[in-house]
């Protein structure tokens, strides 16, 4: 993975010592809160309802075991011993003190850190596939590409103040792992007929109070030219985009208005001003930063192992662990574990400072001290030799992160809500782990085959919640908390792409909300066919009987 260099150190350590005398004069009363606050939010420093919220950035979800043991340290020392890892990769800590943020900010620099460009309106956190450079059906390795994009974005002074928040994802394979669609800028990466790399460039998706799937606006883009299209892109938004109303700020808002032939249109003209200009990559650029993601000293090994295939028939837990928590690898011998990150017994993405560290440890055992953050809030091992699994598996249990159940229905994608955030308006914890507890029976849940359940405590939809097959948003009705659900989203994975869940009704109390979820299920398992998955029984009888399930025995005053 991506080591800094004397100029990436130095911008960072430079921050880290400018960001010591912004709130050395905050706390001396030089600045006032409403001075601070944008300089804070600089350094990805929010204040909560309880407490100040720091969120640290995690490029393209790739950490170093060493990285890793310093997030757990920081829960340690400076949190309540455990932090949150977001949707877009990042890891948040809830409970920070201000007078302890430039000593935070001090020991993630030491291990190659920051929190830059974590919040803001600004280029934020560009997201990769979790098994890039492992995954079998990858065409081409987006993570050079998303590093490339991470150090051009980086302080770039014509995009650090832009109309609203800017997300980007990198693709580089036939399924799209990480939502491409719903993000402000999207890149899949393929190769032309003669194997050179090339991209196609979407633009426009987004979820929040508008959500909108995104388009292709650029297809067959030759990979030289992706920086000057992505800046083209970038000004026109920036120039375009509305300053008035920040509910209609998103790019998607533009692209809506004009029309998604419009707008490529208007930055087909602006990149005739960039194209092959300075930011044109050269082959000596693409090679250097590809030289950090060379793919690790893999041993030459059967693809079979006696022992791994033995426990296989002999534990049933330990094949079911298998089948749902990890991939295939290319290589022979090798492969991807997911660590589940949502046992039921804590909030869905957070781990103690003990168990980050003890993934570290695990990765230096078996996976050549490299781990990566999934957007579904978990944690992976890319490269673990079958002849290990076992082991893996054994010490993963002990910590609580070997729960089977990687795509099913308590694999719940949920924002910190109302417990944690000032935005929220309903808790998301809660009802997370109220559902996780209906469906603890984890054989009922394994038989009920992939479905994605997805949280967000308000509009903001950090949750995904848009694009989960079953999805619940919290809103706010005359004060209290209540609870929307929708149904038929998808983030992108199956054959028909990312598309938007439909409301079923009238929103619900917490107290409704697992009961609500069961009559969805059982309406599912009754009217499902031949194993089909959950969005395939929507698709084929709609939204209708889930509807009147859930409203039949319900009291009018709900409504």
């Amino acid at each position: 993975m991506y080591q800094y260099d004397q100029y990436d150190q130095t911008i960072v350590d430079e921050r880290v010592a400018q960001y010591r005398d912004q709130v050395r004069r905050r706390l001396s009363g030089e600045l006032s809160e409403e001075e601070f606050r944008p300089l804070r939010l600089q350094n990805g420093l929010y204040y909560q309802r309880h407490a100040y919220m720091h969120r640290i950035a995690v490029p393209y979800g790739n950490l170093r075991s060493d990285q890793l043991r310093m997030l757990g340290r920081i829960a340690r020392e400076h949190d309540r011993g455990y932090g949150h890892f977001s949707t877009r990769t990042n890891v948040q800590y809830n409970w920070i003190k201000l007078e302890e943020t430039p000593e935070i900010l001090a020991k993630l620099a030491s291990v190659q850190m920051h929190a830059i460009q974590t919040s803001g309106n600004c280029i934020r956190n560009i997201t990769a596939d979790q098994f890039a450079g492992v995954a079998p059906d990858e065409i081409v390795d987006p993570r050079p590409w998303a590093e490339i994009l991470r150090q051009w974005s980086t302080f770039h002074p014509e995009f650090a103040w832009l109309p609203r928040k800017f997300k980007i994802a990198v693709s580089g394979t036939k399924e799209d792992r990480i939502a491409v669609q719903i993000h402000d800028l999207g890149v899949y990466l393929d190769r032309n007929e003669k194997g050179e790399v090339v991209a196609s460039i979407l633009a426009g998706g987004g979820l929040g109070r508008t959500p909108i799937v995104g388009a292709i606006i650029k297809r067959d883009l030759p990979w030289q030219h992706l920086l000057t299209y992505c800046e083209a892109v970038l000004r026109v938004y920036n120039r375009y985009g509305r300053r008035d109303n920040m509910y209609k700020a998103r790019i998607k808002i533009l692209v809506k208005a004009l029309s998604p032939a419009k707008f490529a249109e208007q930055v087909e003209e602006e990149w005739q001003h960039l194209k092959d200009g300075p930011s044109t990559l050269t082959q000596e650029e693409l090679d250097r930063v590809s030289q950090y993601f060379v793919p690790p000293a893999y041993e030459k090994i059967a693809d079979t192992d006696a022992s791994y295939e033995k426990h296989l028939l002999e534990n049933r837990a330990f094949a079911r662990w298998v089948e749902r928590n990890v991939r295939p690898h290319r290589v022979p011998g090798y492969a991807s574990v997911t660590l589940s990150l949502k046992s039921g017994k804590v909030a869905t993405g957070d781990a103690t400072d003990t168990q980050m560290e003890a993934v570290a440890d695990w990765a230096d055992e078996y996976s050549f001290g490299k781990i990566r953050i999934s957007h579904e809030q978990n944690l992976i091992l890319a490269d673990v030799k079958k002849r290990d699994l076992f082991a893996v598996w054994e010490k993963a249990k002990e910590q609580g992160f070997a729960t089977p159940n990687i795509g099913l229905l308590t694999d719940i994608i949920s924002c910190p809500g109302g417990d944690f955030c000032s935005l929220a308006n309903a808790k998301s914890i809660p009802i997370a782990l109220a559902i996780q507890e209906r469906f603890e029976n984890l054989d009922y849940v394994y038989d009920l085959g992939d479905l994605s359940l997805n949280i967000s405590g308000c509009i903001n939809a950090c949750g995904h919640h848009h694009v989960g097959n079953i999805g619940v948003l919290g809103v706010d009705k005359d004060g209290s908390e209540w609870y929307q659900v929708t149904l038929g989203g998808e983030q992108g994975n199956g054959a028909n792409g990312a598309r938007l869940g439909r409301v079923i009704g009238p929103s619900f109390s917490a107290e409704e909300m697992a009961d609500v979820v069961s009559k969805v299920i059982d309406t599912f398992v009754e009217q499902r066919i031949d194993g089909e998955r959950f969005i395939d029984t929507y698709d084929r009888i709609g939204i209708a009987p889930f509807k009147e399930r859930v409203y039949a025995s319900r009291q009018p005053a709900h409504a």
